[in-house]
């Protein structure tokens, strides 16, 4: 294992990987029970979702252990879960089959991409002060993540964000702030593991509280549901309910297939940028290491979890609780993925653990990767403002993609006027067209 996944030479130990790859599933075991819930809204069977969203997990996972060699775990995303059901189905009336149908030719055209470099070619034109602010932002924003699961934050308080009152009624944020206390005081006295063990101390806290919920005749055992296989609606891209040619329904599944696809690339470079940063995890020239193999992961599990009838599978920023436990390598992605696939006959073992639980390690991670933030050069504004806005933005717009585009754009507006054009990249101008030719075109639509 050592040869193949370079686990000394990387600072690490085949334990810290085991660990880092169980906090990580356990991080984002949430997914699991979420992603179901909200495609069966579209009509979808649940337990076929369940079992798809388990599958495509760790098949997409697997591949980013082989083939790039990181601690980055996939699953389908949220936000484009949400667009794949409230947007195209609820919203346009589209089926869920034709959805599917999208996101499987947003995977193809990811393959392709990836296999040509143009991918890679995008994370390297980001200027080295907007990686960091990129590692920075999804810190603030796995935190708000973490603070809203564990319902800390509400829009209910009188504000327009707030802490609740940290009452009986509110049980699962005292659970939260509870299991952070456990988790830091793990973490001061370098207990190994600290991140993993606080989730599990505070899932059994969470019990007399009523927020670890364990059903009567409880068994952790159960066989997986059979899920959909291949169930695309190719007719439906360009004809109408009638079944004749329509611009109209072209043009309608061009813009569902164009979102899901700078959705999907930017929050993938978005949470290989962070993690990057956070475990050191580059290349001599800076770079995110193997980059091309982690890609692929990504384009890999589109197609897998389209074919399987799932949304689009995407690099999930909680793999970054992993690193911060210590995982350094592939083998950390191996673990998770194994979770994964045993997830399917243990689904109500692992539906124990609340989002209380998960909440400490999402806010803890955050602190951790604030770090990057003293390596950004904010007494330059040329390169200080457009770091602000990249942090900014992630955690206050819920969105990762939207943190790196108006990143990039208020880069390429302080550098000019900073007479400082030249110190443009060329694929970082041309991003920025792009992400205002898509501010645009959303105002318009």
């Amino acid at each position: 294992m050592d040869t193949l996944f370079k686990i000394k030479e990387r600072g690490s130990s085949v334990s810290r990987e085991i660990i880092g790859g169980i906090t990580t599933f356990l991080a984002m075991a949430y997914i699991l029970a979420v992603n179901p819930g909200i495609l069966s809204q579209a009509g979808m069977n649940w337990n076929a979702l369940f079992t798809a969203t388990a599958l495509s997990a760790a098949i997409a996972t697997l591949v980013m252990a082989f083939a790039a060699n990181l601690p980055v775990a996939l699953a389908p995303g949220l936000g484009l879960n949400a667009f794949f059901t409230y947007t195209v189905v609820l919203g346009m009336g589209c089926t869920w089959q034709l959805a599917l149908t999208a996101v499987f030719l947003e995977g193809i055209l990811f393959v392709v991409l990836s296999l040509c470099g143009v991918r890679e070619a995008i994370i390297n034109s980001i200027p080295e002060g907007l990686k960091k602010a990129v590692a920075v932002g999804i810190g603030l924003f796995i935190t708000i993540i973490g603070l809203a699961n564990a319902g800390i934050v509400s829009t209910k308080t009188g504000t327009l964000i707030g802490f609740v009152n940290f009452t009986l009624d509110n049980s699962a944020a005292i659970v939260c702030i509870l299991g952070l206390i456990i988790t830091i005081i793990l973490y001061m006295l370098k207990v190994p593991g600290a991140i993993l063990i606080g989730i599990a101390i505070t899932t059994v806290i969470g019990i007399p509280f009523g927020v670890t919920k364990v059903p009567e005749n409880f068994s952790p055992f159960s066989s997986p549901s059979k899920p959909y296989f291949f169930a695309f609606d190719f007719k439906g891209i360009a004809l109408d309910a009638a079944g004749k040619f329509s611009y109209a329904t072209l043009g309608s599944f061009i813009v569902i297939f164009v979102t899901f696809l700078f959705t999907d690339l930017f929050d993938t470079i978005g949470t290989l940028l962070g993690v990057a940063e956070q475990g050191n995890l580059k290349d001599s020239k800076g770079e995110v290491q193997n980059v091309k193999g982690a890609l692929m992961a990504d384009a890999v599990g589109t197609v897998a979890g389209a074919c399987l009838g799932t949304s689009t599978v995407t690099s999930f920023v909680e793999s970054s609780s992993g690193v911060a436990a210590g995982a350094r390598t592939g083998l950390a992605s191996v673990v998770t993925a194994v979770l994964f696939l045993l997830s399917l006959f243990l689904g109500p073992l692992f539906g124990l653990i609340p989002a209380a639980a998960t909440a400490p390690a999402l806010i803890f991670v955050g602190y951790l990767m604030m770090k990057s933030v003293v390596d950004i050069k904010f007494d330059d504004p040329t390169e200080g403002i457009p770091a602000f806005i990249t942090i900014m933005t992630m955690p206050f717009s819920y969105s990762i993609s939207k943190g790196i585009m108006w990143g990039i754009i208020s880069y390429v507006i302080a550098k000019c006027a900073g007479k400082k054009a030249k110190e443009i990249p060329v694929v970082t101008w041309i991003l920025a067209v792009v992400f205002i030719a898509d501010i645009i075109f959303e105002a318009n639509k």
